[in-house]
């Protein structure tokens, strides 16, 4: 998934990454990464849920369906309250596609 655009939380950072064209239409896809680092099993599993609940929530025009998407869980996740999981999301997908600035010419 390295190489596109990331974006980072305090509870998660959303990668993406546009799919190579000629592919099946499958619309955007998500993959969920929760490390021990963020606790137990019991932790790592309301953490994934509570990720896959916020996904499932979204408005379909929000994605890109030409992209897939990557929320890579933080420590933090489990303290955040699902308000603000939901606005750190919204912030994340604005700032992954929005248009990247010209780039500066070394000197």
């Amino acid at each position: 998934m390295r190489g596109g655009p990331r974006w980072s939380t305090p509870a998660f950072v959303l990668e993406a990454r546009p799919r190579p064209a000629g592919g099946t239409d499958l619309g955007a896809r998500f993959g969920f990464t929760v490390s021990k680092k963020v606790g137990g099993a019991v932790v790592r599993n309301r953490v994934r849920r509570r990720l896959r609940s916020l996904v499932a929530a979204l408005d379909p025009a929000r994605l890109r369906q030409d992209f897939d998407y990557v929320l890579i869980a933080r420590p933090g996740a489990e303290q955040r309250g699902y308000r603000e999981l939901q606005a750190d999301l919204d912030q994340a997908l604005d700032r992954v596609h929005r248009p990247r600035a010209r780039e500066r010419r070394s000197q």
